[in-house]
């Protein structure tokens, strides 16, 4: 019974391992931004410029850490500064996915937006490669392409369809499922 239970105990170990292997993700968002964020739910074009303003703090925070001395701890915080970049590129991707499909008027936000994301790629193309941090900067440069594609190819498709369309330009049309129903 002693030895079944000491492998028992070993196969336990063995499959929590991995789990605590892996470091805790930190929250991309401060919680303020979070509250920003929950608050501009139904405001589409608000909603694109508050995550265009994360992605530039992260940027700049990305631009202050690339001219300190090369360390442990600067490659460490580059490397979550980026995952935080690439996280909140994503994010806003997917959130101009759902405006789309939404047929949301967001050309006031997609301009700036355009004109932003080759900002962002030419300060993470810039950073001096590092093994630490490679494969996050990999992956930002990725996901800034894939926004900038997107926010390209979306200003073209709602210029057009607004153009043809005068009767819905300006609408955010907001998510039915924010409102509470009468009783």
């Amino acid at each position: 019974m002693t030895r079944a239970s000491c492998l028992l105990f070993a196969a336990l170990l063995l499959c929590l391992l991995p789990a605590c292997a892996q470091h805790p993700r930190r929250e991309t968002l401060t919680s303020a931004e979070i509250e920003l964020v929950r608050e501009s739910a139904v405001y589409p074009v608000e909603r694109v410029k508050l995550y265009t303003k994360f992605i530039e703090a992260r940027v700049a925070r990305i631009k202050d850490l690339t001219g300190r001395p090369r360390s442990d701890q600067r490659a460490q915080k580059l490397d979550d500064a980026l995952q935080d970049l690439t996280s909140l590129m994503d994010e806003l991707g997917s959130n101009l996915d759902v405006y789309s499909d939404r047929k949301s008027d967001i050309t006031k936000a997609l301009k700036p937006l355009s004109e932003a994301v080759p900002r962002w790629r030419a300060v993470v193309r810039a950073l001096p490669g590092e093994a630490a941090f490679d494969i996050s900067r990999k992956e930002s440069l990725e996901s800034a392409d894939d926004l900038a594609d997107q926010a390209t190819r979306l200003l073209q498709e709602q210029t057009e369809y607004f153009a043809n369309h005068k009767d819905e330009k300006g609408q955010e049309r907001e998510d039915p499922s924010h409102y509470q129903p009468k009783p």
